[in-house]
C-alpha cells in the first residue's frame, strides 16, 4: 500500500494481519499508515490528516493551496482541518472554523475549501509577506477573484485578521513565478518604488514577444531580475541567460540582477539608480 490507509479498517477487512502491520507500516498519525521506507509527500500528508478526522475534515489553508494546485508549498507543512477534534497530532491543526454553504469542494473524493474560501483563510492569518507569497502562487494557479475573496469575508465579518487580509489582497500578483519574487516585489512596493508589473512581455519587430521580464517599469524600460539557483547550476540557462540580458540593454533596457545574497537596501539604492538613470535619459 503505497497511499496512507486507515489500519483498523485494514485489519478489520482481513487486508492485513496485525503482524503485517507492525512490521511493514508505520503510523504517520494516529491510526493511519504509510508503508515503511516511504517518505510521505505533501499530498499523502494531507491525505492521511483527513483519513485522522476519520474523513470528516475539511482541508484548508496552504494544503488547501497545494491541492488546488499552488507551487512553493514545502512537504512539511503543518496540515490545515476545519474538524471539530481539539486533540490534533503532531503536523495537523484542526480549526473550529465556520464554512457556509459554497466555500468547500470536492477534490480527489476530499472536502477542501474553495480557492476563494483558501484566499480569505490564508491572507488572514500568519506574516504578511507570507501571505502575499501564497496567495500570489494561488492566483497563479486558480485565478481567483478578489471580489469573491471579499464577499467571503462579508459573510464572516468577526473573523481576525480581515484588516490584514484587505492588505494582502492589495498586494496579490498572479504574475510572480516564485515566492522570492513575491518577496522582492514587496520590497519594491514597501521601499517607496511605484507598484511593478509583473511578467513584462518585450517584443520584437514582428510584434510578437521575445522575452519576459520578472517586474519593473514598461515606460521607463526599467526592469529587475531575481536570478534563481538554476542561473548557477545550470550552464546552458546561465549562458542563455547572458545572451538575453545583452539583447535587452541594446534594446534600451535596463536590468538590475538581483540575487539571494543582496541585502535590501542595496537593491532599492541600485532599483532608484535605475530608475533615475531612465529618467534623465529619456530627457536627452
Amino acid at each position: 500500500m503505497e497511499q496512507p490507509f486507515i489500519g483498523s479498517e485494514a485489519l478489520g477487512c482481513g487486508a492485513l494481519s496485525w503482524h503485517q502491520l507492525r512490521t511493514q507500516y508505520r503510523a504517520v498519525f494516529p491510526n493511519i499508515y504509510l508503508s515503511n521506507g516511504i517518505e510521505p509527500s505533501l499530498q499523502q500528508r494531507i491525505t492521511a490528516a483527513w483519513l485522522w478526522s476519520d474523513r470528516e475534515g475539511t482541508i484548508a489553508g496552504a494544503a488547501a493551496a497545494a491541492l488546488h494546485g499552488a507551487k512553493w508549498i514545502a512537504d512539511d507543512i503543518v496540515v490545515d482541518l476545519v474538524h471539530s477534534n481539539p486533540r490534533s497530532p503532531r503536523g495537523v491543526l484542526t480549526r473550529r472554523d465556520v464554512l457556509f454553504y459554497g466555500e468547500t469542494q470536492a477534490i480527489d473524493g476530499c472536502e477542501v475549501t474553495t480557492p476563494a474560501r483558501t484566499a480569505f483563510d490564508i491572507g488572514r492569518r500568519g506574516a504578511r509577506r507570507l501571505a502575499v507569497a501564497r496567495l500570489d502562487a494561488l492566483a497563479r494557479a486558480t485565478d481567483f477573484k478578489v471580489d469573491d475573496v471579499l464577499g467571503v469575508a462579508k459573510c464572516h465579518p468577526g473573523s481576525r485578521g480581515l484588516r490584514q487580509l484587505e492588505a494582502v489582497l492589495e498586494l496579490v500578483d498572479a504574475g510572480a513565478e516564485s515566492p522570492q519574487e513575491s518577496y522582492l516585489r514587496l520590497l519594491l512596493v514597501e521601499g517607496g518604488l511605484p507598484r511593478p508589473q509583473t511578467q513584462i512581455a518585450v517584443l520584437g519587430t514582428d510584434g510578437f514577444p521575445i522575452a519576459y521580464l520578472d517586474m519593473g517599469w514598461l515606460d521607463r524600460m526599467v526592469a529587475v531580475e531575481y536570478d534563481g539557483d538554476q542561473h548557477r547550476t545550470d550552464r546552458r540557462q546561465y549562458v542563455k541567460d547572458i545572451r538575453r540580458i545583452e539583447m535587452l540593454e541594446r534594446m534600451g533596457w535596463i536590468i538590475v540582477r538581483v540575487v539571494a545574497e543582496d541585502r535590501p537596501a542595496d537593491i532599492l539604492r541600485r532599483v532608484r539608480a535605475a530608475l533615475a538613470a531612465s529618467s534623465v535619459r529619456s530627457l536627452l
